[in-house]
């Protein structure tokens, strides 16, 4: 899922904050062998071709992770095509990864006004207003509140299909106070409809109120079913992988990434779910530092990804592993010098006496 947010609770803070631990998934790399992986995203030439739509080169770019250029390409794109939900609908996504929340809202409500019938436009919009108000007052928070939960309405009525919207929807009744229309009455009976649909995404959903609950021994039971019942998602199994990592279920991490290789074998985050798992055991510690160079060579800059200084974490755990405190302390202060808050990196910085 995306970065959701209702009323305080974004979908990046959905495991992480109810665990006391920071949320996941961000930006550029380091530890010099490291940073070089990530920013040859950022200088990679497009490759496209004449025939190329800004469209096309736009989503070219989005899928590297360069979401600037991409907002270069589609603005004019915008302006001359009014009525492409396409265009407004990329818009929206790119704004929502570099943190432009009034452009989000702004391009989703020009998506939704361009085909009022899709399902899909109508969820980005709901997640525009949501993550629009995660970042303003409290008062103004409520309306845009009421506007998120109508638009995932919307757009669950208008596809019941549209998974990623009733989970939206299922985790704003969750954690919404019942003053703009949560109540956790309303997510039970989604996620009894979604789990008829597809079990699944039905106990993914079940696992996500649990969690805002802080019953982690029942969201560990719900995110063991859907990985029972094989998400054909790979996000989904992915958000699965960064609940267990936190919990420190390495067995689990390990069957997350051999799910999401047999959906997705390309999808790098594979690499680091089966890192981390095995740096947690303590096993196979060469083949977990090969796997973390390797994601942070082909990952993405993207919210939905694991962040440059989680990699550099799990690195400093790698070390600890083989004795090389010297190594840890490097990893854990590039950790956070790219991410200053990261909590688990000061922990560790201390523990091994800064």
């Amino acid at each position: 899922m995306r970065n959701t947010s209702v009323f305080g609770v974004s979908t990046e803070e959905r495991f992480h904050g109810s665990l006391g631990i920071m949320c996941r998934r961000a930006f550029p790399q380091a530890g010099k062998a490291m940073l070089s992986g990530f920013l040859w995203l950022a200088v990679l030439p497009l490759a496209a071709t004449p025939q190329d739509t800004p469209l096309d080169a736009a989503k070219q770019a989005y899928e590297k992770g360069d979401y600037t250029k991409a907002i270069e390409l589609l603005k004019p794109a915008a302006e001359k095509e009014q009525g492409n939900g396409e265009i407004h609908l990329l818009l929206t996504k790119c704004y929502l990864e570099t943190k432009q929340w009034d452009a989000a809202v702004s391009s989703g409500e020009k998506a939704v006004a361009s085909n009022p019938k899709s399902s899909i436009y109508h969820q980005w919009l709901g997640d525009a207003y949501g993550q629009k108000a995660n970042h303003v007052s409290m008062l103004s928070a409520y309306p845009l509140a009421r506007k998120t939960q109508k638009e995932f309405e919307t757009a669950v009525r208008l596809d019941e299909t549209n998974f990623d919207a009733m989970l939206d929807l299922i985790e704003y009744d969750c954690t919404a106070p019942s003053m703009v229309g949560g109540g956790e009455d309303k997510a039970q009976a989604l996620i009894q409809k979604l789990m008829a649909l597809d079990p699944a995404e039905g106990h993914y959903g079940a696992g996500i109120c649990k969690a805002q609950k802080k019953d982690y021994a029942a969201t560990d039971a719900e995110f063991a079913k859907a990985l029972e019942n094989k998400p054909k998602l790979v996000d989904r199994l992915y958000d699965i992988g960064d609940y267990f990592q936190q919990r420190g279920q390495a067995d689990k991490l390990i069957a997350v990434a051999d799910a999401g290789a047999a959906v997705a074998p390309d999808d790098p985050r594979g690499k680091f779910y089966r890192a981390v798992g095995w740096i947690l055991q303590g096993e196979k510690l060469p083949e977990a530092n090969k796997l973390l160079n390797e994601y942070s060579n082909e990952a993405p800059v993207r919210s939905t990804y694991p962040k440059p200084w989680e990699v550099h974490y799990w690195m400093g755990k790698l070390y600890e592993a083989q004795k090389n405190p010297t190594g840890a302390k490097a990893e854990y202060r590039a950790a956070l010098k790219l991410e200053p808050k990261y909590k688990q990196a000061q922990d560790a910085l201390k523990r091994l006496g800064g």
